[in-house]
């Protein structure tokens, strides 16, 4: 009964529409917020995922992801819908990235379906895939926006799956093939890449709680599909290294800072562990600081997983590292609670405003982070690649009046500058998402887009946040 509650707690993981806004109260009222404030070569860019926009999901070639296999079965999926269809950016790429440009973003952060390349995650390639995403990226450049590329956005080939996935460790030459043929395939256009999209939740949600495909519980998935993530994480960086002429390599990590429910010493020490569990054990390993067994001594178990030379392979110079961030925790000490000790306090219970995904709003906590990152040494740049807000949006006589959404945008980016403005190297901010999309386990309920996307109609219709960033970008 304790271990489910542990698990539980752990994963529960006018006034705006002036396009020119005030900046937070840490900064001075006669100052505006505005693009220009964060630098010339500051980049600024859309980020989604495949699974979550692209449909199509058995056309021209492609297999079943881990995502088609795991949606159809009843009780995955909160709303029983699949990513089957989702919001067809398959078919609609051109109309989609016509909207980018419209905005203003110059930037575009998507992921390839490792499915649509290698059907049987390894061996035979598809070319109706290769093809499609180099059309992908020759619309990108055509219309005068970057594209920056996502390897691995949680869409494991259901093929590789059937044999153990992320914990099996065969897993090392079947990412370093496929990275092989996307570096090669696109590295000729495309210089910016992210290895990983949080390799925590895609570990913990789908191999030690089953909240997310492939749907796995327990430590004995957990802790092979950790060091496996980890491995390939620098694996595929050294390719890339290899194979792309001028290349920007990085990966991402979901970060929350976390705080201690009161000044208690021993709620501190609860923050250290859940702190070395949510923001350390990707990262350090990169740098080549080895996980952080130390502060969370349930991490040992990793090492039964390492074998002679691993240590030395985890390390990988990243150009720049990748940081998203939504919300933050709040933690307190009970000795009751296997592992971590401690329990988040419930979002519901802070005195802040929560989004639709109950996530608490608290714009601070991303500067917090900047500033906990920059701080190891090995961290060169940091690019914010996903940050964003689910509400409750509303078409209203064709429009989509998010005012919320203007106002977390605006409250999240001064923190960002204010965390520039202090020295963090941030050199980048990508807005989560382009588009209204399928958010996962949740379903199509949660809405994070920019643009509005009737899934019945596939229409879009641009919200005001989106409106609010094309004059802020201009």
């Amino acid at each position: 009964m304790q271990r489910r509650y542990w698990i539980k707690q752990l994963s529960s993981a006018a006034l705006f529409c002036n396009p020119i806004i005030k900046f937070a109260s840490s900064f001075s009222n006669d100052i505006t917020l505005n693009k220009n404030l964060f630098g010339e070569g500051f980049v600024w860019g859309v980020s989604t995922a495949a699974v979550q926009i692209e449909g199509a999901a058995s056309e021209e070639g492609k297999s079943k992801s881990i995502w088609d296999e795991f949606s159809v079965h009843k009780g995955n999926i909160k709303t029983n819908e699949t990513p089957e269809k989702a919001c067809d950016f398959y078919h609609l790429y051109k109309q989609d990235i016509a909207l980018i440009k419209k905005l203003g973003f110059n930037n575009f952060r998507f992921s390839i379906s490792w499915s649509r390349i290698f059907p049987d995650g390894f061996g035979y390639m598809n070319k109706s895939g290769i093809d499609y995403y180099n059309k992908v990226i020759d619309t990108c450049l055509e219309s005068g926006i970057t594209p920056w590329i996502t390897l691995y956005h949680w869409d494991l080939p259901q093929a590789l799956q059937n044999k153990g996935g992320w914990t099996n460790r065969e897993i090392l030459l079947w990412f370093s093939e496929y990275v092989n043929i996307c570096a090669n395939k696109f590295g000729d256009r495309v210089k910016n890449w992210m290895v990983l999209n949080e390799p925590l939740a895609f570990t913990s949600l789908g191999y030690l709680f089953g909240m997310h495909a492939p749907g796995m519980k327990g430590f004995k998935h957990f802790f092979p599909a950790v060091h496996h993530a980890a491995l390939c994480q620098s694996l595929a960086g050294k390719i890339l290294r290899d194979n792309v002429i001028n290349a920007n390599i990085g990966t991402t990590f979901s970060c929350a800072p976390i705080y201690a429910n009161n000044e208690n010493h021993k709620h501190h020490e609860a923050v250290k562990r859940y702190d070395a569990f949510v923001n350390r054990l990707f990262i350090e390993p990169a740098l080549g600081l080895g996980y952080p067994i130390n502060d969370l001594p349930l991490l040992k178990h990793v090492e039964k997983y390492l074998k002679n030379g691993d240590e030395n392979k985890l390390a990988f110079d990243f150009d720049f590292i990748g940081i998203q961030n939504y919300t933050r925790y709040v933690v307190k000490e009970n000795v009751l609670i296997p592992y971590l000790h401690g329990l988040r306090v419930p979002p519901k219970k802070l005195s802040n405003e929560i989004t639709d995904m109950k996530w608490e709003i608290y714009p601070d906590g991303l500067y917090k982070i900047l500033k906990q990152f920059s701080e190891y040494k090995g961290v060169k740049k940091i690019i914010i690649t996903e940050n964003g807000a689910a509400f409750n949006d509303v078409v209203d006589k064709g429009y989509i009046h998010d005012n919320l959404r203007i106002k977390y945008f605006n409250d999240y980016l001064a923190q960002v500058l204010k965390a520039k403005n202090e020295g963090v190297n941030v050199a980048g901010y990508f807005v989560w998402s382009l588009l209204d999309n399928f958010e996962w386990a949740e379903g199509y309920k949660p809405r994070f887009g920019l643009v509005y996307v009737d899934f019945k109609t596939q229409n879009r219709i641009l919200k005001d946040s989106a409106n609010w960033f094309a004059d802020f970008l201009k």
